[in-house]
């Protein structure tokens, strides 16, 4: 009888043995579809003609970028991945996401240049070379540059070439509010990859935390956002939008805060610094800023600038959270309205836009590291 039984219980364990994998994948799946049809699109409030849709899931999407191929590929943050995002039919939806690497340390800032991948994960700079070929086959980086500051307070990065081809990433202030010996803290740096050795210069100071850059396409000058200072109150100070014509420049951080707030720990600025262009609202933390150029999307719309907010996280519950859209910046006059709203639903956020990427057809990619999808945002005249 025991003999029984025991067999029995082991015919059991190794039935359950062979049909757990099973279980927990199908388990796995559940939540990828449901996913994108459980997220409220209908409660996104855009301009008529406008239309959004689910481009690709995936866990915590960052930076974009966009291959000569085609190929879209994302950072992320506290997820440690990196994704290949294919989209093989062109029909606006994506067919496959592939993990390329994983367990890195916050790799949000991505850029592509010459068939190579170059990503911004705190104190390393990586590239994966011929990224189109090799990205479905676990490739191996290797370490461009591996000296800069380790603390991941602000520490996370945001990568883009300039019309000069040299590299620009940020150095985010490892505080709230302070100063470091360290000058790289707070900063934009250029690198030069034709000079050898390989030596990171300021491009800006001053600059607290930017997690997203352009350069105008007629001027070619350098544009950033900048995420204000937190703890001075619900409603001071501003998140900025800033103009660099030139290298040099220092934009105020930490003694000043938008146009005119003073810290009240540093005191004023003893040196100029620069005001910024615009003021976009206390605590809405602006992430991504782009140019459009595209043609899909009505005339009015080319040139202006596009802007993802991260929305606010310290503001008190009787002050309600600020951002939480997908902001317009008319580089020209200042006028700033609201492109896309509807992410924040009873003062709790169901989507927060961190990056927007503009299509060859003239869409807008928008990556969302909360709702874990990237967005599709196309325009039909109504």
């Amino acid at each position: 009888m025991w003999t029984e039984i025991i067999s029995l219980l082991g015919r059991g364990l190794r039935l359950i043995r062979l049909i757990l994998p099973h279980v927990f994948s199908l388990l796995l799946l559940v939540p990828c579809f449901a996913r994108s049809h459980d997220l409220p699109l209908e409660a996104l409030r855009l301009p008529p003609g406008f239309q959004i849709s689910v481009f690709a899931e995936l866990t915590n999407p960052r930076q974009l970028a966009l291959s000569e191929s085609g190929i879209v590929y994302a950072g992320s943050n506290r997820a440690g991945n990196l994704y290949g995002v294919i989209d093989a039919n062109s029909d606006g939806s994506a067919d496959k996401v592939v993990t390329i690497d994983h367990d890195l340390t916050m790799p949000t800032g991505i850029a592509i240049q010459d068939g190579d991948l170059y990503v911004g994960a705190v104190d390393k700079l990586l590239v994966y070379q011929n990224i189109d070929q090799t990205f479905e086959s676990s490739p191996e980086p290797f370490v461009l540059y591996d000296e800069l500051p380790e603390e991941t307070h602000h520490g996370w990065k945001y990568l883009g070439f300039s019309p000069k081809d040299h590299l620009f990433f940020n150095v985010g202030a490892p505080c709230n509010v302070c100063e470091k010996e360290n000058p790289w803290f707070a900063t934009i740096m250029s690198l030069d990859l034709d000079r050898e050795p390989l030596q990171p210069e300021i491009f800006a100071s001053g600059v607290r935390n930017t997690v997203g850059f352009s350069w105008h396409p007629g001027t070619g000058e350098l544009w950033f956002t900048d995420n204000g200072r937190d703890l001075l109150g619900d409603d001071t100070p501003s998140c900025e939008l800033n103009r660099a014509p030139k290298a040099g420049l220092h934009f105020g951080f930490p003694y000043i805060h938008a146009s005119s707030v003073i810290d009240p720990e540093f005191g004023a600025p003893v040196f100029p610094v620069e005001p910024p262009v615009v003021e976009l609202g206390p605590h809405v933390a602006p992430l991504a800023m782009k140019f459009y150029t595209g043609t899909m999307f009505p005339e009015r719309y080319r040139g202006e600038i596009f802007i993802a907010e991260h929305g606010s996280w310290n503001r008190t519950p009787e002050a309600g959270h600020t951002g939480y859209n997908i902001t317009m910046v008319n580089p020209e006059t200042g006028a700033t309205t609201i492109l896309i709203d509807g992410w924040l639903k009873n003062n709790v956020a169901w989507g927060r836009p961190t990056d927007i990427l503009e299509m060859p057809d003239g869409s807008l990619l928008i990556a969302d590291d909360h709702a874990n999808v990237i967005y599709r945002l196309t325009y039909e005249t109504p």
